[in-house]
């Protein structure tokens, strides 16, 4: 089975912190070492943008102008994955500028040319990156998506667990981390 990691969870006091997403990263290291255990392409999409804020959602410019933090420009904090997430070597690097990982990137060519039908999406924010990254995943008609509820993580439980089951109402699989480990053990 080959699968799809994403994460998108910025350090503790970074302007983009996503309240839950810490306790999140123990599961999201254990994820990553069980499909890094199974063979299985591991791809982490980050968000960077340009310093000045050109490529930024017209609604988070403001973030970005003089003076200000730039928080999640190339080589800033906020751009940066959390301590033990680890990009290696035959990992896949995925800079994006917009909540899904296929809008206006080549996600889409490069998992299709390395032959992958399946994809296993964790990281932040519930309702934005992954959902967004999970319903182009289905008008892409992937064969299978999984996101996996215990290594994804929203602003409060609420959030999360509502966007877990609209993802579920559109057939997304929706297991917890020891399930998936579990169904990869059969």
């Amino acid at each position: 089975m080959e699968q799809n990691r994403s994460s998108c969870h910025r350090h503790a006091g970074a302007p983009m912190l996503v309240k839950g997403g810490e306790a999140i990263v123990p599961n999201v290291i254990k994820t990553v070492e069980v499909a890094r255990n199974r063979c299985i392409p591991i791809i982490w999409v980050v968000r960077e943008h340009d310093p000045l804020g050109r490529d930024v959602e017209l609604f988070r410019r403001h973030l970005y102008g003089d003076g200000k933090p730039k928080p999640t420009s190339k080589g800033s904090v906020g751009a940066e994955l959390v301590d033990g997430l680890v990009i290696q070597e035959d990992d896949y690097k995925l800079v994006k500028t917009r909540f899904s990982a296929f809008f206006n990137t080549n996600l889409h060519s490069y998992l299709q040319g390395i032959g992958i039908t399946n994809l296993v999406i964790i990281g932040v924010q519930t309702p934005n990156c992954i959902r967004q990254t999970v319903f182009d995943a289905v008008a892409l008609d992937y064969e299978r998506v999984t996101v996996i509820i215990d290594a994804t993580a929203a602003a409060t439980p609420d959030i999360h667990i509502a966007n877990i089951i609209d993802m579920k109402n559109v057939g997304v699989v929706t297991p917890t981390l020891e399930e998936w480990c579990q169904s990869m053990e059969q």
